[in-house]
């Protein structure tokens, strides 16, 4: 299930935020569009696995069997055989394409015996619905996995029985996944790649994991070449359905030495389990129901609960960013010290993913608006390969807008508006419809001290 709590990629700086309403397009305004067509990534570029192959098999048993609440499982279930997916319910744009690759990337990298199917009797049926259906089904919910049923419709009923409690279940044959049709491509595309891995995979999320989308950051997008060394495992012909956790231990060696031989020579730094205060303390900071001062209560405690445990990996990076975008409507130089910290630690993992580029957002956006431009086009810079290797389109745009601001106030207006013009196809695929995109353009532009709020 994904919760997507994390706050959006930029919001601009406290005052600088801008006033204007926002736009409801009209049929005609649509048709009249001066923006560009939406792009997306069409060749996947995964970084293989890069740690040891013990720390992987670890990461393996934790993420296999164990619930996100913490609940063990006793045994090991998958499909068995061939996998049929069909998709049902208005198609959102871009779901399709971005389906079709995530296919060819499960048979090409995780070995996964998988196809699309027109037939009702698929053993994964993905239903495309509104978010608020969603919602009135599991509130905190951006999208969701639910096995033995195949719509919406049914869940209500079977949402308390044993059919759909992943803790009972014994075998896997039939699954549903629910996306929501009214929101921007690449929010569908997170969603998709994330329910499918579950659907036919691990079901638990761990934050220690810095190169995964089994963690609750949402710092990566789609799923990456660990999460398909995970999947690829799950389907060794050495496991099956049933199997317990110590028989899955006693072949994870032999299986990841075949599938994964660059890790045998790597030597093994597992970081410590994450203490479920941490993870209650992020939820209550970032997740709906709880005020702005109770948020940064919360965010707080996780960053004194990292500090305690003396980390010095992502997730001590992940507090100081939370504490910062928490903290910029009371104390924009507070938060400013927090993002420059989180930089610091993501340093550690930038090998891993697009971390450092979420802060790049924040510190460049406080550089643009103190009219330091050199600075903001140094922080964004390194950080466009990052951003669009990892295929988050929200957040590429964002960087790139930001870097036509810095280049706007360094006098290169020509450069400048290559660039924004350049981000436009990047945002209409990241961040949805015209008015958002439009809406994204004011909040960024607000930041440059040559242009004012607006």
């Amino acid at each position: 299930m994904k919760f997507r709590f994390v706050i959006p990629v930029l919001v601009a700086l406290g005052a600088c935020a801008p006033s204007g309403q926002i736009d409801t397009p009209t049929r005609a305004a649509v048709a009249d569009s001066t923006l560009p067509p939406m792009k997306s990534f069409a060749t996947p570029r995964p970084i293989p696995a890069s740690r040891s192959n013990r720390d992987i098999a670890r990461d393996f048993l934790d993420l296999a069997f164990e619930l996100e609440s913490g609940r063990e499982l006793t045994i090991l279930t998958r499909f068995e055989g061939p996998i049929t997916v069909r998709v049902t319910g208005k198609t959102p744009t871009g779901l399709m394409p971005d389906l079709n690759r995530l296919i060819t990337r499960l048979r090409n990298e995780a070995r996964i015996d998988i196809r699309l199917v027109n037939d009702r009797n698929a053993n994964i049926t993905i239903q495309t619905v509104s978010r608020r259906d969603i919602r009135r089904a599991l509130p905190q919910a951006a999208c969701f996995v639910v096995p033995n049923i195949s719509n919406l419709s049914q869940y209500k009923s079977a949402r308390r029985k044993a059919q759909t409690n992943w803790a009972l279940l014994e075998s896997r044959e039939k699954l549903a996944i629910f996306l929501p049709n009214d929101t921007s491509p690449q929010e569908a595309r997170d969603c998709l790649h994330e329910e499918l891995a579950q659907a036919l995979g691990p079901l638990n999320d761990l934050y220690r994991l810095p190169d995964s989308v089994f963690n609750d950051d949402n710092i990566h997008a789609v799923l990456t070449g660990f999460d398909m060394t995970i999947l690829r495992a799950f389907y060794d012909p050495a496991l099956h359905t049933g199997m317990t956790r110590d028989q899955v231990a006693a072949q994870l060696p032999a299986i990841l030495s075949r599938i994964n031989p660059q890790g045998q020579n790597i030597p093994s730094r597992p970081l410590r389990s994450t203490p479920r205060s941490w993870i209650d303390a992020v939820q209550t900071a970032l997740g709906p129901g709880t005020t702005p001062a109770g948020r940064r209560i919360a965010a707080r405690q996780a960053l004194d609960i990292a500090q305690s445990e003396g980390w010095q990996d992502h997730r001590l990076g992940f507090s100081h960013y939370a504490m910062g975008r928490l903290s910029q409507g009371q104390d924009i130089n507070t938060a400013h010290t927090h993002f420059l910290q989180a930089d610091r630690a993501y340093a550690t993992v930038s090998q891993f993913g697009p971390h450092r580029a979420f802060v790049a957002t924040q510190l460049s956006a406080h550089a643009i608006s103190a009219g330091r431009s050199q600075e903001a086009l140094e922080r964004i810079n390194p950080q466009l390969a990052p951003a669009a290797q990892f295929e988050n389109a929200a957040l590429l745009s964002t960087l790139m807008l930001l870097r036509a601001e810095a280049l706007e106030l360094s006098g290169k207006h020509q450069e400048a508006a290559n660039v924004r013009l350049d981000s436009l196809g990047w945002a209409r695929y990241g961040f949805g419809p015209d008015w958002a995109v439009r809406s994204k353009l004011r909040e960024i532009a607000s930041l440059s001290p040559i242009k004012g709020s607006f």
